[in-house]
């Protein structure tokens, strides 16, 4: 099927800022066809974010955007949402930016269940602000605050939201970008808070530094290192090992936020 990725994108606002080999335009072309795909409209979407090489991708997207404080996206989201929880609220953002100073809020964002889609571009790293380590950096790999190499153990994206109760929670690549619109699509659809990690390493604070020889070397390791759920159901322990599984990983139906809260506001008014 054809798109016309024209259509979604601002005026004047390209070409974009991204390094050559960065894969956060293959995440945003994704985002695009999941928004064409479940016929969002733009008057009736807002996609907030906050600082860092992702947060910059609302700018580019002629919704309604909103481009927020470093960490802040799903408080600032959040405000959008319990305002106008008529509203389709997509966030996008970078691994530092929704776990590290963002963490506080993204754990409560994933708790209260509140009907938004969170898509987060993993790629290890700040890729912005200097290439510091983040909670997603690997252990022993370098950055420019661990030159020697990362002692921290990483956190997992995905298992932290299902662990502080989002009810959808879905992995994918840069590489896999053909499946990336399918499972934003899917996040878009779920009834509660949904997030979409999508691993997209940095060629240029990241790579250089932990010796990857060029951005196809990253692809390819993004490609080897990776298995989808399905596959891994056939797989034993031994195969899967140092494997990262890909797809829908966890989807459960819960009581949304935003229709609870009404109830509150039911209830106080009755009793007035």
């Amino acid at each position: 099927m054809a798109y016309d990725y024209e259509k979604y994108i601002r005026p004047g606002k390209l070409p974009h800022i991204w390094c050559p080999g960065c894969g956060h335009g293959i995440v945003m072309k994704g985002l695009i066809r999941a928004i064409d795909t479940c016929g969002l409209k733009k008057e009736e979407t807002a996609i907030v974010s906050g600082i860092g090489c992702a947060s910059r991708l609302p700018g580019y997207l002629d919704f309604c955007t909103l481009h927020t404080a470093h960490g802040r996206a799903a408080a600032f989201a959040t405000g959008v949402k319990m305002v106008r929880p008529e509203m389709n609220v997509i966030l996008v953002g970078g691994d530092g930016d929704g776990t590290a100073i963002g963490g506080n809020h993204f754990i409560h964002a994933c708790r209260r269940n509140i009907d938004m889609t969170y898509i987060i571009m993993n790629n290890k790293i700040y890729g912005m602000t200097g290439g510091q380590f983040s909670p997603a950096t690997p252990t022993g790999d370098k950055a420019s605050t661990t030159p020697y190499g990362n002692p921290d153990p990483a956190f997992d994206i995905a298992k932290l939201a299902i662990g502080a109760g989002a009810t959808f929670v879905a992995r994918g690549t840069a590489f896999h970008a053909n499946q990336i619109d399918k499972l934003i699509a899917e996040a878009i659809q779920h009834k509660g808070f949904s997030v979409v990690e999508i691993l997209d390493d940095c060629p240029t604070t990241y790579g250089r530094r932990n010796k990857f020889k060029s951005v196809i070397e990253m692809m390819n390791y993004l490609k080897e290192s990776t298995v989808p759920v399905k596959a891994a159901e056939k797989m034993s322990p031994e195969q899967l090992k140092g494997k990262v599984l890909t797809g829908v990983l966890y989807k459960e139906d819960k009581p949304e936020y935003t229709e609870e809260y009404a109830k509150v506001i039911a209830r106080a008014q009755a009793a007035k």
